[in-house]
């Protein structure tokens, strides 16, 4: 069975990254595969100072084993100022080659103006350092402010094909690298 695990770059109480990593995984388990959401908000974790070692952070632990389980990774970021946010850039400083190498990768982006692919340029660029497969199907949210009804489901279904066609790519690209 595919694993994958979905990390929430996102700090904001009403994310929403969040809510996009949510469709996410939704349309991911609909192929059967599993999904275990990260998110970052409920995670203590340190700013990145370059060791290998911190004992009195045991979310760093948990970050570090999950995706080193998982067959695949979504991360999911606001874009601000031009780029990805700086706590899931810390984040994945926190993680080596031993989680991240050879992971599939999908990329989600949210902005609160026009989509664009500044961010998830970014995310190819970091996650290929690590040796990672990132899927060419990526997802660039404009105007997220209102890309989502309360109940939290997507308002466009253009959009809505578009998380269906990353979940296939995610799913499809781990089973044909396993």
């Amino acid at each position: 069975m595919v694993k994958i695990v979905g990390i929430n770059g996102s700090l904001r109480t009403h994310s929403y990254s969040y809510q996009a990593l949510k469709i996410a995984a939704q349309n991911v388990e609909s192929l059967g595969a599993t999904v275990e959401l990260l998110d970052l908000r409920q995670m203590n974790l340190p700013f990145c100072n370059g060791t290998d070692e911190y004992p009195d952070y045991p979310d760093v632990e948990r970050l570090r084993q999950s995706v080193q389980e998982a067959d695949g990774l979504i991360l999911a970021t606001p874009e601000y100022h031009g780029g990805v946010s700086g706590v899931l850039k810390n984040a994945l400083d926190l993680m080596s080659f031993k989680q991240l190498s050879g992971k599939v990768t999908g990329l989600i982006s949210v902005l609160g103006g026009q989509p664009n692919s500044n961010a998830l340029n970014e995310l190819r660029l970091i996650m290929r350092w690590v040796h990672a497969w990132v899927i060419p199907e990526q997802v660039a949210m404009g105007q997220a402010w209102q890309a989502f009804t309360p109940e939290g489901n997507l308002t466009d279904e253009k959009l809505s094909q578009r998380f269906e066609q990353f979940a296939v790519s995610l799913v499809q690209t781990v089973e044909k690298l396993k």
